[in-house]
């Protein structure tokens, strides 16, 4: 039998750089790692935050916890501190068509100060007024008109009444009411009187009386037009009055505002508007009717206060915004309506910014799978990019849901850098179905899922797990456990020379660490600590793997550890259930016999092999075919399964286990059982590469364990696996016993030789393999079962 040595213990896992460890654990410098790796992203990201020409929008690709949105971040805030501070922008009031409203820029900090220049306005318009209606020159203009209204009215009726006179009828004015009497006797007499006297008489003051109530008509009928140039007279010395009392206020804000053309423009556009309010809401008014402070603040606010849309602080530098949550409303703003009196309404000051508001001249960061699957968002935050224009609009509209009243406000300059953070198969699919992603969004910052385990690196890893130590408030960790996390994040990445790049579950491991860590009462956390959040974890999420152990163990599962058997090998599996991943060994066998139907995949066949399984096993054919069958035709009826197996089974790791009991049924040499194997081939019986290898090792050497070690047990896997291999400790403390063995292989014919213990044989110069060899025997057998079917001979 050929020759096939275990693996040594220095190939079971990595052994990273202690004295690289133990040095940056003392270097202060590599506490402000931004980036641990990933100079392909930081390149990208660098020019992508460094370009200002259009549609040079970045989309960061990459696994969700690789740490996208905490580097990106963090460096974005370095990048921009150098960045001039955006202006603000204000919406304010616009008195001539009020749906809508002005947006005024201001420098950075400025909207502030209007917003309090224009609340002191207020506060000096309540002083003033209705104080400067109380002026005794006001009052005597205003008693003047008054006057000359009365004087007119008196004068005419005076005239009717000295005439009424002359006629004997006496005038009376009661309640606004003027009535006419007749005078007998040198007086005026009643209703009764009146009744007394003859028919001739009183149809001459019946007569008489509609003359007068004519003449009064005559006298009275410019009433109306006095009337209303009192009221006008009244009203402009209102207005005079307002104006005299607004002009100083508003001089001193246009000359404090003289070099800013739109706050100017804005107060000669406020001052006619505030006259108006003024003579409305704060002339002199009955006591009755007096309306109350409070009242008339809230209307002054409401038409004249700006709504600071998006105000800095002076040399901020520019807004580094992130929206967890896209819709919309959160990413353009939204227009707020209230009730008012049954009827929906709405005005300037219930403009609520968006994220693009708030990120505007500097860079806003979206989840781009969360914010796909909003409505309006992608179309309408296109739209905004390409046209660098930010407006603000209710899309409810869109689709019926019709307001009685709504604004369309004035639209902002756009300039602001997206980052997208979104996952491969999204950039893929925008890439293929939407011509204006490329245009939009030019630089790609791709994030790798592992990071190669440089002397830079491991510091840099090494500083990112000590500045997260100091942010929990834990004095230091010790060498032995910053060792321990850095074979945690190897093992994760499933490479001896690499990382993982999801430096989040790292720092997860690290929390879990520090509670096991303050039991211990202690504020230095090392290696023991890990184990045990390790340990605890496994614990926790472990339900399933054990069910399925002790399903084993008690013979409901049928896995053999040890002896011989025909067609029947072990393989092995990986399970991911939740957040846990366990390898677990599967049962696999395979019966031969004289036919035609070829290989036969019974997971297939029952529709729980899935396509890339099929494959695994569709290979076999061509693999049979190409090794043995040269010279007669492949004519065999083979079934192969995972017994026990009742879900989909994916993957083509299983091939090499499917093709060894296959070759053991063909050739009726017994496979050894204490030998679990994993593998994919390819059809020329190269043994490749496969995932999940470390914990497959793992599963199968617990069931070993668990039934006791009988010194020969192990695993086989393919020889490019091994730089994957991040073992358990307590498998590497068994292989060093001799008490568990880990073999490699690179081809089918050496799986075979450590399965059957028996030399799988090399073709010779004349064609032939060793007589009483593995290949030997599968040749005799298939040529045998082709002559049965095919009815040849047996002329060897």
């Amino acid at each position: 039998m050929t020759d096939i040595h275990a693996l040594t213990l220095e190939e079971l896992s990595a052994k990273p750089s202690r004295r690289i460890i133990n040095q940056a654990l003392k270097n202060d410098d590599a506490l402000t790692a931004t980036f641990i790796g990933q100079e392909r992203a930081r390149d990208a990201l660098e020019f992508g935050l460094g370009i200002n020409a259009n549609g040079y929008n970045l989309y960061v690709m990459g696994e969700h916890a690789t740490g996208r949105y905490t580097l990106v971040h963090e460096y974005i805030s370095k990048h921009v501190q150098n960045v001039p501070t955006p202006d603000d922008w204000c919406y304010i009031n616009n008195f001539e068509e009020e749906r809508e409203p002005f947006v005024l820029r201001l420098p950075p900090g400025e909207s502030k100060k209007l917003h309090k220049e224009m609340e002191a306005l207020i506060d000096e318009l309540l002083d003033t007024f209705p104080a400067a209606f109380d002026n005794p020159g006001y009052q005597r203009k205003k008693a003047a008109i008054t006057r000359e209204f009365d004087q007119r009215y008196d004068k005419a009726i005076d005239d009717v009444e000295l005439f009424a006179q002359s006629q004997g009828v006496a005038m009376f004015e009661e309640g606004g009411t003027i009535s006419f009497s007749p005078i007998v006797n040198d007086k005026p007499i009643n209703d009764a009187e009146f009744a007394k006297l003859t028919d001739e008489q009183r149809k001459h003051y019946y007569d008489l009386i509609d003359t007068l109530e004519s003449r009064l008509s005559e006298a009275l009928i410019e009433l109306p037009q006095w009337k209303r140039a009192s009221s006008e007279s009244l009203r402009q010395l209102k207005r005079d009055t307002a104006e005299q009392g607004i002009r100083p206020l508003l001089k001193e804000l246009e000359h404090k505002y003289a070099s800013d053309l739109g706050i100017v423009k804005f107060l000669h556009q406020l001052k006619p508007h505030l006259i108006d309010t003024v003579v409305e809401i704060l002339a002199e008014e009955s006591k009755e009717e007096k309306t109350d402070e409070l009242d008339k603040r809230a209307i002054l606010e409401e038409q004249y206060l700006p709504n600071m849309v998006v105000s800095h602080e002076l040399n901020s530098g520019a807004p580094v915004v992130y929206e967890p949550n896209p819709t919309y409303q959160n990413l353009f703003g939204r227009i707020e309506y209230t009730n008012v009196q049954g009827s929906v309404f709405t005005n300037y000051r219930m403009l609520r910014p968006g994220a693009l508001h708030k990120a505007n001249g500097g860079y806003l960061l979206l989840d781009a799978d969360k914010m796909i699957e909003q409505p309006f968002v992608w179309e309408s935050l296109k739209l905004a990019l390409k046209f660098n224009e930010l407006k603000m609009e209710t899309p409810q509209h869109e689709v019926g849901m019709v307001n009685s009243v709504t604004l369309n406000p004035h639209t902002i300059p756009l300039k602001v850098k997206v980052l997208l953070l979104g996952s491969r198969d999204l950039y893929y699919t925008l890439q293929d179905y939407d011509e204006e992603f490329d245009e939009l969004f030019r630089v790609l910052v791709d994030f790798d899922h592992v990071i190669p385990l440089t002397n830079k690196n491991l510091t840099d890893f090494v500083g990112k797990v000590r500045a997260k130590v100091r942010e929990l408030g834990f004095a230091a960790i010790t060498p032995k456990g910053m060792y321990r996390l850095v074979e945690y994040s190897l093992r994760l990445a499933e490479d001896k020379h690499h990382l993982s790049a999801r430096f989040s579950d790292v720092l997860e491991l690290l929390n879990e660490a520090v509670f096991f860590c303050r039991q211990h009462q202690t504020l230095e956390i090392d290696a023991l600590h890990i184990e045990e959040a390790l340990k605890a974890k496994t614990h926790r999420t472990g339900r399933v793997s054990q069910a399925l152990l002790e399903d084993i163990k008690q013979g409901q599962t049928l896995i053999a550890t040890d002896g011989l058997a025909v067609g029947t090998v072990n393989g092995l599996t990986v399970l991911e259930v939740g957040d846990s991943v366990f390898g677990t060994p599967a049962r696999i066998t395979s019966t031969v016999y004289a036919g035609s139907n070829g290989v036969v995949d019974i997971e297939r066949e029952v529709e729980l092999g899935q396509p890339i399984h099929s494959k695994g096993v569709m290979l076999l054919t061509g693999y049979l075919g190409h090794k043995y069958a040269q010279y007669f035709p492949l004519t065999l009826s083979a079934n192969i399964a995972l017994e026990q197996s009742y879900g989909h089974i994916d993957g083509d790791s299983a091939s090499l286990g499917e093709l060894a009991a296959l070759i053991s049924a063909i050739t009726n040499l017994p496979a050894r059982q204490d030998l679990a194997i994993t593998g994919s081939i390819n059809q020329y019986g190269e043994v490749q590469s496969v995932g999940g290898v470390n914990e497959k090792i793992e599963g199968f050497f617990t069931l070993c364990q668990t039934r006791g070690l009988s010194g020969k047990q192990g695993v086989i896997i393919p020889k490019s696996n091994k730089i994957n291999l991040m073992l358990h400790s307590d498998v590497i403390r068994a292989v060093k016993l001799g008490k568990f063995h880990i073999y490699a292989v690179e081809t089918v014919d050496e799986a075979l030789s450590l399965l059957m213990e028996k030399e799988a044989g090399e073709l010779n110069s004349k064609g032939r393999y060793p007589k009483g060899s593995i290949n030997s025997l599968a040749v005799n057998r298939l040529y045998g079962i082709a002559s049965i079917v095919n009815g040849g001979h047996d002329d060897e």
